[in-house]
């Protein structure tokens, strides 16, 4: 039975913490970012499906256009099946150097108004813009600002969420994409979040929503009527998160120097393998779109760590550090084999293999502020 005077007094005891400290937080995301880039310089391929990646049997969608993702072609998605689903698609080869570019033009437009800015990605960052630097004092006014400079300095379009925490703004950024702004203003946050699919909520992916719906939560206003108990039953220690997110407090504060413990990817399979080139091929999906994102963030780490979990549910992890940063793909790739190489046969099928890169380099300020803790691509 659940204990509604106890989650009530714990919730407003964080709505007024969260209150003492209200802030003006921006979430910027830049609409299809690397495809966006590709059409700007090729007029060729406005209007048209375009996925950035590689083409190859082995190849992996890093980016897909707005007219590719009618298709269903989405990012972390087999080249093969991509086509697939949209035989007109028009694949461009990752051009990293010009991205970084790309996005160190758009950072300078966010250190224009405010000091904190928390980069996600190349494409993403949380702004605090409570004491913005010209006193301006509106948050919004201040993304439609961002947006439009950026429209005028890159010729590529970005979509805000404004909010007083950062869970709000990045689900309103998302909102009205592509080319879109969204205001969450305080006391709405409970009710929008409310309002959503369970599926929207950060976090929860196809496995957790499947679950969610197993257990009658389909929405944030079902997740909502579950207290803090209930949930940590089912969920553990990720249902102190749902919780909060299901009554839209978050007391994260935007970071501006956020250091990235390690990049990576895994892949869970919808039947067991075990065949070794099924392994292989499989190991070699996984580092394309690892070191995609490695690049993507110009990251570079000591470790590469190969994760398998077999069918029994057991997890074997398997880790070669080097005394010098892995330098390139060639690199990251030889290691990556060696580790598989060295544990074949495997004693029994498995369920999901997985890759990182870890023991990242301190020394690489750009890499540093680049992202969040924790930078497990999902591939599932």
């Amino acid at each position: 039975m659940a204990n509604p005077g106890l989650g009530e007094a714990d919730e407003s005891e964080e709505q007024a913490a969260e209150a003492d400290g209200l802030r003006k937080i921006i979430h910027v995301d830049m609409d299809a970012f690397f495809a966006s880039v590709e059409q700007r310089d090729n007029p060729d391929l406005r209007g048209k499906p375009v996925a950035v990646g590689g083409s190859s049997g082995r190849g992996v969608v890093a980016a897909a256009s707005y007219e590719a993702r009618k298709f269903g072609v989405k990012s972390a998605m087999p080249s093969v099946t991509a086509r697939r689903k949209c035989p007109d698609l028009i694949f461009c080869k990752s051009r990293f150097d010009v991205y970084r570019e790309v996005s160190e033009q758009i950072r300078a437009i966010f250190h224009h108004y405010t000091p904190h800015v928390e980069p996600l990605s190349l494409d993403e960052a949380y702004l605090d813009v409570t004491e913005d630097r010209h006193g301006l004092g509106s948050a919004t006014a201040i993304a439609q600002a961002i947006r439009r400079q950026i429209r005028e300095t890159t010729q590529l379009t970005a979509s805000a969420g404004v909010s007083y925490n950062k869970f709000l703004a990045k689900l309103a950024s998302d909102q009205n994409k592509p080319n879109g702004l969204c205001v969450i203003r305080p006391g709405e946050g409970a009710a929008f979040v409310q309002s959503l699919p369970i599926r929207r909520f950060h976090g929860v992916g196809p496995k957790g929503a499947e679950k969610m719906a197993r257990l009658g939560i389909e929405t944030g206003a079902d997740l909502a009527e579950k207290d803090r108990a209930w949930l940590a039953a089912n969920f553990g220690s990720f249902g102190d998160y749902l919780y909060r997110a299901a009554r839209g407090i978050d007391l994260r504060p935007v970071r501006t120097n956020r250091i990235r413990k390690s990049i990576g990817g895994e892949r869970t399979f919808s039947e067991d393998i075990s065949a070794e080139n099924d392994l292989r091929e499989t190991l070699e999906r996984i580092i394309d779109i690892v070191w995609e994102r490695i690049a993507a963030k110009d990251a570079k780490g000591r470790t590469v760590t190969l994760k398998l979990k077999y069918n029994d549910f057991q997890i074997a992890t398997r880790a070669r550090s080097q005394t010098q940063p892995v330098a390139d793909k060639n690199q990251f790739t030889k290691i990556a084999r060696a580790i598989l190489e060295d544990e074949l046969p495997l004693p029994m099928p498995i369920r999901l293999m997985g890759l990182t890169l870890s023991n990242l380099d301190r020394d690489d300020s750009a890499g540093n502020e680049r992202g969040r803790e924790d930078a497990q691509l999902s591939l599932l």
